[in-house]
């Protein structure tokens, strides 16, 4: 019997027995996501080993950012962007010259990983394909004068063509058979912005998972991006729309684990690059994993964690660099009897299921399980000018940070004070806008330059003193607070801090709290 890979990395010693599944040829889907640098700098290893490493235990799904060369910000995506607000310049040729260096940035990539002189033809005859329909698509809009947030997203749709043309070839190279699967148009049911519930994302899985399905043997590559989605995809989802692209079509397959691929080895108990001692963490939950992403850990959106956690579906976070390596479990851990989309009455993973898996859950400890650090945070504090506040107080404040875009991270409150966190990429001429609105109702001043610390983990809500023993530690390193906020799941304590002592904070408080200890699942 093969194993499954929720149990490729157990110790030697721990021997499972995969249960038999009778469905797809007795092989179970795995869905697996690649980013855009990950592409543009390991495809080697996408295609030389990683995909083909589990074809011989499941049914391998591919799904593709659009390609990097180096970071996000000199990717296909980000060039895309640019060259649609090009179009509009009038006269601009800026568009063009964009739409060649994305041309010739993947045909130089085909040419340099692709040996078979056919299979290279067709991918680049694919690529000047697409790339030229590109091009007669922005001299349109320039003499239209207009980009419609449809069109935006059909410009933004090139980016994940060209990057699943490229892995796909390069797969077919390699002797593994592959089917280009586009999302594009997969969409054929009429929605508009109200209806964009959970029915919506249950009939996008149920639509992504027919057009995979019917690839047969081949190796589905399958664009991250899909639509039409009302609104533009952009606006409607935001750039995270690969992974939920992956994450639905786990779901709607049914499949074994989602496996997201990035250039680190899985979610540590802190940042290895500003913390020496930080450990990988094998296991994790998904409230633990949102709160590490919401508050400056990237590990995966919590919208699209969601989606596959409610199905039952474990996500596994890897690392293309190291793909021997066993990276970090997301487990599932939903309330028994949970129904899942696909109509399974599953139970939630037990302490017999994670035995089983190499792992134990030790309810006897109790501690963190990491520490982050978001930056580039404002604090807004306004103290109200009425000696008592009338109900609307606070609605006038949210209601007008509403209005200018400003989001919200942390707030603590006293009757007549309010101080919050605003997140990080606030514009300036929308702050000074919603200040001046806002010292109608109270003194109003903020602080720049600041960052918000959390300490996450499931079981903290049970540990008694952990708040002191994390202020007290800061105390001692002369760190001073600003703001100090738990939130409301009670598996986060956040403070505000200065951002010039933010590495140092995370690395007191990872000597004290989390240096010596093991991590919330044992192995």
């Amino acid at each position: 019997m093969t194993a499954s890979p929720l149990r490729k990395s157990l110790p030697p010693h721990i021997q499972v027995e995969q249960q038999p599944d009778h469905s797809h040829g007795h092989k179970r889907w795995l869905v697996q996501k690649f980013g855009g640098t990950s592409i543009g700098k390991f495809i080697e290893n996408i295609a030389g080993t990683i995909v083909q490493s589990y074809m011989s235990t499941n049914r391998v799904v591919v799904v593709c950012s659009a390609r990097s060369s180096e970071t996000k910000q000199l990717g296909t995506t980000n060039r895309l962007l640019r060259a649609a607000a090009s179009a509009l310049v009038p006269s601009s040729i800026e568009f063009i010259e964009t739409v060649q260096e994305i041309r010739f940035d993947h045909l130089a990539a085909a040419k340099k990983h692709i040996t078979d002189q056919d299979i290279l033809k067709r991918v680049q005859d694919e690529v000047n394909q697409d790339c030229d329909r590109l091009k007669a698509f922005l001299e349109a809009a320039q003499i239209i004068g207009e980009i419609s947030p449809r069109s935006n997203d059909i410009i933004m749709a090139v980016g994940e063509r060209l990057s699943c043309r490229i892995v796909a070839g390069l797969l077919e190279d390699r002797g593994v058979e592959t089917q280009f699967v586009s999302l594009e148009n997969v969409i054929e049911a009429v929605f508009d912005l109200n209806s964009l519930d959970q029915n919506f994302y249950d009939y996008l899985s149920r639509a992504f998972a027919a057009a995979v399905s019917k690839c047969g043997h081949r190796v589905p590559v399958v664009t991250g991006f899909f639509g039409p989605v009302p609104g533009s995809l952009l606006s409607s989802i935001g750039r995270g729309y690969t992974d939920l692209a992956a994450a639905l079509i786990a779901v709607g397959l049914d499949a074994e684990e989602l496996q997201v691929w990035k250039e680190v080895d899985g979610i540590f108990t802190a940042d290895p690059r500003k913390v020496k001692d930080a450990r990988l963490l094998n296991i994790i939950t998904p409230e633990e994993a949102s709160e590490l992403t919401y508050y400056g850990s990237e590990v995966i959106h919590p919208f699209t964690m969601e989606q596959v956690i409610r199905a039952q579906i474990p996500i596994r976070i890897k690392n293309v660099i190291n793909p021997a390596g066993a990276g970090t479990i997301i487990f599932p851990d939903q309330p028994s009897g949970t129904c899942t989309p696909n109509g399974r009455s599953t139970p939630p993973p037990s302490s017999k299921v994670l035995l089983e898996n190499g792992y134990h859950l030790d309810l006897s400890r109790r501690h963190p399980t990491a520490v982050t650090i978001k930056d580039n945070v404002w604090i807004l504090n306004i103290h109200s000018n009425r000696k008592s506040v009338s109900h609307g107080f606070f609605a006038q404040i949210f209601g007008t940070l509403d209005q200018y875009g400003i989001a919200v991270d942390l707030i603590s409150t006293s009757e007549v004070h309010i101080s919050m966190a605003l997140g990080a990429n606030i514009n300036e001429n929308d702050m000074e806008k919603a200040m001046e609105s806002l010292r109608s109702i109270g003194t109003v001043d903020v602080m720049k330059g600041m960052a918000i610390l959390s300490l996450v983990g499931k079981q903290m809500k049970n540990m008694v003193g952990i708040s002191g023993r994390m202020f007290n530690t800061l105390a001692k390193a002369n760190i001073n607070i600003e703001m100090i906020s738990q939130g409301a799941s009670e598996i986060n304590i956040s403070c505000v801090i200065l951002e010039s002592q933010a590495i140092q904070a995370m690395n007191v408080i990872h000597d004290e709290l989390l240096k010596n200890v093991g991590t919330l699942y044992e192995d």
